[in-house]
Order: C-alpha cells, then sequence, then structure tokens
C-alpha cells in the first residue's frame, strides 16, 4: 500500500517518540548524557571558556556583546539571523489556557499534549509572558533551539504566563507541573526561571508535592534563597544549575556565586555558569541547553 507524506511524517514521528521514551527508561548514567541529540551546536555550543572551578563545576564563558548580539542578530535584540532558528517545530506548538485546580494558566506548549518522554518548563521574569519563551527570534534564537531540542527528543516544553511572582505564581506552576506528571507519569520534569521568576522557582522548592515530580531546575540571572537548604528540593539533592552574567545590574552574580559556593562545598549536586561581562538578560540568550537538560537528566 502506497502511503502519503504525512503518513511518514506521522509514523517518523512515532517512532522518535518510542526511541526517546526507551533511551531515558533504559539507558544507564553515563550514556544518559546523550538523550537529547545534538541541534545547532556548531552555532550555540561552541562558546569559550576562559576559567573553570570547583572541580569543573564553575565555568567563565567569554561573551562580547558586538559578537553576541550585533554579529548574531539581524535586528539587534530582536530578530536574529535565520540560520540560528528552524522554524518547522511551530507544526507542534499551542496556545492553550490549561484549568488547573481552579486556577486558569495560559500556556505555550511544544511537543506532545500527553506520554511525554521529558518535560521542560520556562518561567519568565518581569513583565513577561507564555510568548517570551515560544519567540523564535528574540534571544539569539535560543528559545527556539530549546523548542526543538525538547520536541524533537520526544519531550514537551511549556511557557507559562505567571501573572504574580508570589504563592499564588507558585501554585499555578505547582499545579502545571501535577498536569505534566499526570499526563506524563514517571517521566522527568526541569524547571527552569530567569529573573524574577526565579521567586517561583525557590517557591516550588520549598514544595514537597512539586519536588517529588522535579528532575532539576536552573536559574538565570535570579534572586537568590538564603533559605535554600531548608527546602525540600534541597533535601532531596536534585539537580541546581546557575546561570548569570558577571555585570548583572537587577541582581549581583556574587551572591548567586555565594550561594553555589556553599552548595559545591557540601558536596551538592550544582553548577555555575558565569558570562563574563554579561547582563541581565544574557543567560537567556548564551545558555547552552542541551547541556543543561542533559545533565539533569542524567543526574
Amino acid at each position: 500500500m502506497r502511503m502519503s507524506t504525512s503518513h511518514c511524517t506521522i509514523i517518523t514521528a512515532i517512532a522518535a517518540f518510542f526511541l526517546s521514551a526507551a533511551m531515558l527508561s533504559a539507558v544507564g548514567p553515563a550514556q544518559a548524557a546523550d538523550v537529547l541529540a545534538p541541534f545547532k551546536d556548531d552555532l550555540f555550543s561552541k562558546q569559550t571558556v576562559l576559567q573553570t572551578g570547583d572541580d569543573g563545576a564553575f565555568e567563565v564563558i567569554d561573551y562580547d556583546e558586538m559578537r553576541d548580539i550585533n554579529g548574531r542578530d539581524q535586528i539587534p535584540q530582536k530578530r536574529v539571523q535565520q540560520k540560528y532558528v528552524a522554524l518547522g517545530i511551530r507544526k507542534a506548538q499551542a496556545d492553550e489556557t490549561l484549568s488547573l485546580d481552579g486556577i486558569k494558566l495560559d500556556v505555550t506548549r511544544v511537543g506532545p499534549a500527553q506520554s511525554a518522554a521529558f518535560t521542560v518548563i520556562f518561567i519568565h521574569g518581569r513583565d513577561g509572558d507564555r510568548r517570551l519563551g515560544a519567540n523564535d527570534y528574540s534571544f539569539g534564537g535560543n528559545f527556539n533551539r530549546l523548542k526543538n531540542l525538547v520536541a524533537g527528543n520526544g519531550g514537551v516544553y511549556y511557557s507559562p504566563t505567571v501573572k504574580s511572582f508570589d504563592s499564588s505564581g507558585v501554585a499555578a506552576i505547582a499545579g502545571l507541573i501535577r498536569y505534566a506528571n499526570a499526563r506524563s507519569p514517571g517521566r522527568p520534569i526541569v524547571l527552569s526561571c530567569a529573573s524574577m521568576g526565579s521567586q517561583v522557582c525557590w517557591g516550588i522548592a520549598r514544595d514537597g508535592d512539586s519536588v517529588k515530580r522535579l528532575k532539576g531546575m536552573l536559574i538565570m540571572s535570579g534572586v537568590t534563597d538564603p533559605d535554600f537548604i531548608k527546602s525540600a528540593f534541597y533535601r532531596a539533592k536534585l539537580p541546581l544549575w546557575f546561570a548569570h552574567g558577571s555585570r548583572d545590574p537587577v541582581y549581583a552574580a556574587s551572591d548567586q556565586q555565594a550561594l553555589f559556593e556553599s552548595l559545591h562545598k557540601a558536596k551538592y549536586p550544582t553548577r555555575f555558569t558565569l558570562f563574563e561581562t554579561g547582563n541581565h538578560g544574557t543567560p537567556i540568550r548564551m545558555i547552552d541547553w542541551r547541556r543543561v537538560v542533559n545533565w539533569m537528566l542524567a543526574g
């Protein structure tokens, strides 16, 4: 029987999903680092390491605004050059409003609504909404890469609109974590937060019910939680990655670095990426999502 192109596409997608799911459930820790296949690594992953420390857990990455913004973007800070994006992933993207225990939450979802191999959630900062984490062209195309890395490997990516960064915002994201877990039971969930959105991450870290469903957490240009060692996340010793710009005028990099160093001394699974001369939004543009998610899935 002759199959149409659409039939072949569907079969290929199904096969890719089962392959990714099998990799996540069956491979050992050494192999799990390769769960996310390379995607435009030549454009996003070839960063110059200026300094390392703490047994490789701490790294300083070379960042240059003229090269990494003006040389990368067609319109600086607004539209990256076309070679950095692959827009076919939009076919797997949908805007939805979820009802989570009485809380309405607007999200952009990329990837399967259920039976996903893993889940990645991104929380924006002040004045943002779900569109920020789904924008293909801003931040140097890094969100487009994230969408392709996640959905292309059988996972699902959520970019929600967080209306407040207090207990209400934490409750909404706790509901999203439960929702993702219910639709992909037993599969890993990675939570990432940027800027003021980091307050949501720290709130989730105190929620034991959410922590049971998480695999790791990424904090970019965020605030510091001095009471983190009292949290359920800390007790569970889940992987925690920090990323910050050395010249961040909003939240000082030194505060986060001090927390990282105390955790590293306590042999906590943590990493810190510092972008030399980087500003507040630099980690969102420059973080190597493949490295981060692979490290957490392998943890």
